[in-house]
């Protein structure tokens, strides 16, 4: 706005000379008393200190509004094959993974700590001391918080030292979730081949009943029952078969990487199949139901009458999906974490991946059944315990 000074200085000028003879006195009380012309003035000195432009209440308002957080695979971008997923007591996130090199050294069992599920920090190995009985090959870790024992357990796999067996499976325990973990003396199971590998313990609810599930090199994934402290099995217990391998069906050749998930009353055993890697990776996850988690399992194939029970496989981008963990975040929305090869970088191993999981119909779906290539809504965070770790955006 344009203010026409010279007219108010004559107008003031003009005041001075002739005054009027008296001020009209409104009802607004004494305030009012002041001259016109001085009144007038200061009305333009408020509307001139006035910003221009909009309001700073309207800017805040636009500027406050939130954005949803998004994220996009993948979450790991070196080999991180064959991850599973805690969530500790400290509040935040912990992914083990399979042996592999990291900054030029070679990590037993890698270990991975994150706020969110989506920034990660590699945090060292958590089995730095090997066992007696294998000397390398520690694939696909398993850990749980025991709250009985205070300790965190880690069950893994190694190739065996004695040259008449292969892979054997190990447990260690540990007082921090990044370890170190110290193995228990011998082996919990060995094979001739590479059977005894994947292990993945689930604790029954109502009956507490320590259960562990494991398989692969073309035999059934089994489950049986283990002692109360972990270091065991159950005295008097056998392993149960659970789902077979079938050379006929794709994906379904070779069968490992079980993961058991608890549902609305039923049980959901999740599996891999059935190369996992290299050139021919051909890799993707699969799932049957029961009402008990030692089965009899019936698979999503065999329900829907269709015989593809696959919930998860390859697309342009991501090959050989697979081998996975579930975890929830602060929402209690499922995650599946998983590893797949990036098509654009096979040299660079198996990746860490996130998708959401969701149940309809009494069986889990995956987005569109292929891993993510597009930004998605991030998992609702928790917030940690303690302050050991810079919360990242």
């Amino acid at each position: 706005m344009r203010t026409n000074i010279g007219f108010y200085t004559r107008r003031i000028l003009a005041d001075k000379q002739n005054p009027p003879a008296r001020h009209l006195r409104p009802k607004g009380g004494p305030w009012f008393r002041l001259p016109g012309y001085l009144i007038l003035l200061w009305l333009l000195a408020i509307g001139a200190c006035q910003p221009k432009g909009p309001v700073r209440e309207r800017s805040q308002a636009v500027n406050s509004k939130e954005t949803v957080p998004t994220y996009t695979n993948p979450v790991l971008a070196h080999n991180f094959p064959d991850p599973t997923v805690i969530k500790a007591p400290d509040g935040f996130y912990y992914a083990y993974g399979t042996n592999s090199e990291v900054a030029g050294k070679v990590q037993n069992i890698q270990v991975a700590k994150s706020v969110d599920l989506v920034n990660w920090e590699m945090v060292g190995d958590a089995l730095p001391q090997k066992p007696s009985w294998a000397d390398t090959d520690f694939w696909a870790p398993h850990v749980l918080y025991a709250e009985a024992l205070k300790k965190y357990v880690l069950f893994y796999s190694g190739e065996s030292t004695d040259k008449a067996t292969c892979k054997c499976l190990g447990i260690a325990f540990a007082d921090n979730p990044t370890g170190p973990f110290r193995y228990k003396g011998t082996p919990l199971l060995c094979g001739e081949g590479f059977e005894n590998i994947d292990p993945m313990v689930y604790q029954e609810p109502g009956n507490g009943r320590n259960l562990f599930y494991w398989g692969s090199g073309f035999e059934p994934i089994l489950v049986q029952e283990m002692t109360g402290d972990w270091t065991a099995f159950k005295p008097g217990t056998t392993p149960k078969p659970l789902v077979w391998p079938d050379k006929n069906k794709n994906y379904n050749r070779l069968l490992e990487g079980a993961w058991l998930d608890y549902h609305n009353g039923r049980y959901y055993l999740y599996y891999s199949g059935d190369n996992c890697c290299g050139d021919n990776a051909n890799y993707a996850v699969m799932v049957a139901r029961a009402d008990n988690p030692e089965g009899p399992f019936t698979t999503l194939g065999e329900s829907n009458g269709t015989g593809n029970s696959v919930i998860l496989e390859r697309n342009d981008r991501w090959i050989a999906p697979g081998h996975h963990s579930f975890v929830t975040d602060a929402a209690g929305q499922s995650w599946m974490v998983y590893h797949a090869i990036d098509a654009n970088q096979r040299q660079n191993g198996r990746k860490m991946l996130l998708d959401k999981m969701v149940y309809r119909n009494s069986w889990p779906v995956m987005g569109n059944g292929t891993p993510s290539v597009s930004a998605q809504p991030a998992p609702a965070r928790h917030k940690p315990v303690g302050n050991n770790m810079k919360d990242k955006p």
